[in-house]
């Protein structure tokens, strides 16, 4: 199990005050990391790290806004200095907003992509500037099913995510010549706290469990292991990969 071990290794995770991004959060530090949860409402964040504290996981914080470039260069420096080397990147701050192609509001859509795939440039880049003198490093970019599949609604929800998907094959591109790994952690549909209106919708609910060879929707926890495969010395060989926990749903029409 030594493999699996993040034991003394510092994890930053974007968007970690809540959803996905607090559950693989709770997840590496159950595998032994020093967790960073990141977000732009500190309070928030106060009230994550001290649930995580009485799991007896080490949590600290880190405010900040990753659609800004210069406060994310402020901060990682902030935190490599102050706290110590950022090991593990998760890349996982984004949002989705909801409308007809057709009535896209520009503005929404650059909110969109300042979101979810500006902040993994900025944040990664950052990162990976510290990473590469010391010769490792783990980065593990959110995806999506939407990495792959288009729905009716979220065309540049799906336009972001597929990008992402291939900034993290040209970030393996570049930068696993020097010692670092840098995959997609892909998932499907997962009861949370963001997507409760979907799993309260009856019709929606049917539909997906019927897409979905799994059939049924996912659990937060069960993103756990894939996140520690990816963040640990058991993915020293895996890179520019995305890993899709979806209970089947990209591996059928």
């Amino acid at each position: 199990m030594q493999l699996f071990s993040l034991a003394g290794r510092r994890a930053l995770l974007t968007g970690s005050g809540q959803g996905i991004g607090f559950a693989l959060a709770r997840a590496l530090g159950r595998a032994g990391a020093i967790v960073v949860l990141n977000g732009r409402d500190a309070g928030k964040l106060a009230h994550a790290a001290a649930t995580l504290a009485r799991e007896g996981i080490q949590a600290e914080t880190a405010a900040f806004d990753v659609t800004d470039q210069h406060a994310v260069l402020h901060a990682v420096t902030r935190i490599e200095r102050d706290h110590g080397p950022i090991d593990i990147l998760v890349n996982n701050a984004g949002i989705q907003r909801r409308a007809p192609l057709e009535d896209f509001a520009a503005e929404t859509w650059q909110e969109v992509m300042r979101s979810n795939l500006d902040s993994v440039f900025y944040v990664g880049q950052a990162v990976a500037r510290c990473m590469i003198p010391r010769g490792r490093g783990k980065i593990i970019n959110v995806c999506s099913v939407q990495s792959e599949l288009g729905r009716p609604s979220i065309a540049p929800y799906a336009a972001s995510k597929g990008a992402v998907k291939m900034l993290t094959k040209g970030m393996c591109a570049d930068w696993a010549k020097h010692g670092l790994q840098i995959n997609g952690l892909g998932p499907g549909y997962f009861a949370t706290e963001l997507t409760k209106a979907l799993v309260d919708n009856a019709e929606f609910s049917d539909w997906l469990c019927k897409r979905t060879p799994a059939g049924r929707w996912g659990k937060v926890e069960e993103l756990a292991g894939a996140a520690i495969f990816l963040a640990s010395d058991a993915s020293t060989f895996v890179n520019g990969q995305i890993l899709y926990v979806d209970g089947g749903m990209t591996s059928v029409v």
